[in-house]
């Protein structure tokens, strides 16, 4: 005979488990130091203005 479960208690369950599943991605996103924060903006903004030196001057303006 098959196993008899509450499909309340399991839909619960399956949203608990959902809600953990999606704390855990915004712990690793979100939780990151002061410092960490920081050095991606300082690499971020490298980035950008070694692209910007490599761009093209053709003289004209938009």
């Amino acid at each position: 005979m098959a196993e008899i479960i509450n499909l309340r208690q399991a839909r619960k369950n399956k949203t608990r488990a959902d809600k953990e599943a999606r704390a855990d991605q915004n712990r690793i996103s979100f939780g990151r130091t002061k410092t960490e924060k920081e050095l991606t903006k300082a690499e971020r903004e490298l980035e950008q203005r070694r692209l910007d030196s490599h761009k093209r001057d053709d003289g004209e303006t938009p």
